[in-house]
């Protein structure tokens, strides 16, 4: 395999990964349930948060296959049905709809009343929601190669990375880019996860039906 080609495959798990984890969009809810913090709390809590929210996506990744097997659900299956998941998210994402943010106004409040917001709502559903998880099992259970695999994990750790120097800095984006700002910028991508959406279910329901006309 060409190293051109592995290349773009990075590019494209790296993208779709941190098109739908959005941490630019989540410095939103970061930057208000944190306001009234000072520095050494909010350093915790970015911290944290980052932290779980990647071990929690590294592991569906490395255990998605065996769940899948349990379930007896193929990964075309979960494609299709992961591709209409971010086709949703996506369509919320360019119509602007704070529903994309995946955490509720009853969610917010009780999340101000907590002392620690790394977990929930941050880590899990901000960051690693339906969509996140759906995106990494797929593309680990696509992934036909040891390599192709190590990259999908190596995207999910750099997406997490970014995530963490996002949050960390997260005021000063907050302030230069502003509300229409990170909508701008979602509404980007909102386009590309819709692309991505289409592919996942066009390469699933195509691998679909190849298996079901070959049985």
């Amino acid at each position: 395999m060409e190293i051109s080609e592995l290349l773009l495959y990075f590019v494209y798990a790296f993208t779709t990964i941190f098109i739908i984890v959005n941490p630019i969009e989540a410095t939103l809810v970061y930057v208000t349930l944190t306001t009234t913090l000072n520095s050494k709390e909010r350093r915790h809590i970015y911290r944290r948060t980052t932290l779980v929210a990647f071990a929690i996506a590294i592991l569906f990744s490395l255990a998605g296959d065996a769940v899948l097997r349990i379930f007896g659900i193929t990964v075309d299956s979960l494609r299709v049905a992961g591709g209409i998941l971010l086709f949703l998210v996506a369509i919320d994402m360019l119509q602007g709809i704070r529903r994309q943010n995946k955490v509720t106004e009853a969610e917010l409040l009780d999340a101000n009343q907590r002392e620690d917001v790394s977990i929930f709502p941050l880590a899990i559903p901000l960051l690693t929601g339906p969509g996140a998880i759906t995106t990494v099992v797929v593309l680990m259970g696509a992934a036909d190669s040891l390599t192709k695999k190590g990259l999908v994990l190596l995207a999910i750790s750099l997406t997490f990375l970014a995530t963490f120097f996002i949050l960390k800095f997260s005021q000063y984006i907050d302030k230069a880019l502003g509300i229409t700002g990170i909508m701008v910028m979602t509404r980007i991508m909102g386009l590309i996860l819709g692309g991505v959406a289409v592919s996942f279910v066009a390469t699933g329901v195509w691998n679909l039906y190849r298996a079901l006309a070959g049985a």
